[in-house]
């Protein structure tokens, strides 16, 4: 399991989210000014004596956004390395719990480690959702 850190996303993150959702910069910048961003930022300790010289900080594993309509919690991206997809999805899952909220996941087919996270932690499968250019998806969600 990887030692990773919750926090929330900034927009110095943007180039690095859109390494990881293989998205435009700008696009993922006007996510962490639209939504609720989280990322998970890997704490293992560097073995390189130089790590300290290189320019940034720890390496991003992931990265979830989400917002909150009415009585749903929508995870609108979840990206990354599949222990950190699972601890991000329980970001969501705590607003939710604490606002009595319902939380619906749309889990593209070809990113299966995103649908392993969501049953992990208890999402529902509730059948096809929709498909984005080309691609089918699935619905989960997960009940207060």
């Amino acid at each position: 399991m990887e030692v990773m850190r919750i926090r929330d996303a900034v927009e110095a993150d943007a180039d690095d989210l859109a390494g990881i959702a293989d998205s435009p910069t700008d696009v993922m910048r006007n996510l962490v000014h639209d939504r609720t961003v989280r990322v998970a930022e890997s704490e293992e300790e560097e073995t390189d004596p130089n790590a300290d010289a290189d320019e940034g900080g720890p390496d991003l594993l992931g990265f979830v956004s989400f917002d909150a309509r009415e009585d749903c919690v929508h995870v609108t991206q979840l990206d990354g390395t599949e222990d950190a997809c699972e601890r991000l999805l329980g970001e969501p899952v705590r607003f939710a719990e604490q606002e009595d909220m319902s939380v619906e996941l749309i889990a593209p087919e070809t990113v299966p480690h995103v649908a392993a996270a969501a049953r992990n932690i208890g999402f529902d499968e509730r059948g096809a959702g929709p498909r984005f250019e080309g691609t089918p998806t699935v619905k989960y969600r997960l009940e207060p």
